[in-house]
């Protein structure tokens, strides 16, 4: 029930935003009065119509996804781009329904402020979003599997991160004299798969070593409906840039050097 309130007051409060950036625009450059050579009511209906294509537009870049890290260099790319795109929407849909053209600078003025109270907002919700997430029974408890030292690590940072993926249990192809790591209970080896992700309602796996057992994990994963993840390290790749991309419709996994920070806007 926590997500789809989450989301869609994520969505309403974001729609608010894109229409009071503009509003604030219409003001701040005509002054603070309703100008007859740019009716704000006309003016406000082409925002308001422009506003849903632009919330399109960030949902298809996953910008709402619970998981996502909001401070990100590429989530700030992503609405950037979406409010470049709100100046096309708002414009074309003015002059359809209008025949009527006005400023540049309003747009433009709207557009940047749209963005970096966009941002803003997003970075806000961030730390909002995982607060309502981890409280009480965690949304989404998710089952390690396999103990190392970056599984220690992991862990950590996890905790200190306040990730709203939360570490309720530890599976061991080999199994552990541990009872517990930090602070997350070891149920044993993964012959008690079926029944940990039945007893804690796991939503998420992440695999951190037993690269053998990646197909067993992978095919209760998608009889129960549980997205599965997989550390890199697991299959060798250690301190490179990896991540899924398509080939042809086809889902590969690319690794490449790290080219810089403005590798985060190009790849």
């Amino acid at each position: 029930m926590r997500r789809p309130l989450i989301l869609f007051l994520w969505l309403a409060t974001d729609y608010a935003l894109f229409l009071a950036a503009y509003a604030f625009a219409y003001f701040f450059r005509v002054g603070w009065i309703f100008s007859s050579d740019l009716p704000f009511h006309d003016y406000m209906t082409a925002v308001a119509i422009s506003g849903i294509p632009w919330l399109a537009f960030l949902a298809t870049t996953r910008t709402f996804g619970l998981t996502r890290n909001q401070r990100s260099p590429r989530n700030a790319a992503y609405i950037a781009y979406a409010s470049v795109l709100g100046i096309a929407f708002v414009t074309l849909v003015y002059f359809f329904l209008f025949q009527g053209i006005f400023s540049r600078m309003l747009v433009i003025e709207a557009a940047v402020l749209s963005a970096v109270t966009t941002w803003t907002w997003h970075m806000a919700m961030g730390f909002i979003m995982r607060a309502v997430l981890i409280s009480g029974h965690p949304v989404y408890p998710t089952l390690i599997v396999g103990v190392t030292r970056e599984t220690r690590t992991l862990l950590k940072h996890l905790r200190e991160r306040r990730s709203v993926l939360v570490p309720v249990a530890i599976l061991d192809a080999s199994g552990v004299k541990e009872k517990e790591i930090e602070g997350v209970p070891v149920k044993g080896k993964l012959d008690k798969l079926e029944e940990t992700l039945r007893d804690f309602g796991i939503t998420h796996v992440l695999q951190c070593s037993d690269l053998e057992q990646s197909i067993n994990l992978l095919g209760a994963c998608r009889a129960h409906g549980i997205t599965y993840m997989l550390l890199p390290s697991v299959l060798g790749i250690v301190e490179q840039d990896e991540r899924v991309e398509s080939l042809e419709g086809k889902a590969v996994t690319v690794v490449s050097p790290d080219a810089g920070w403005w590798s985060w806007f190009f790849r």
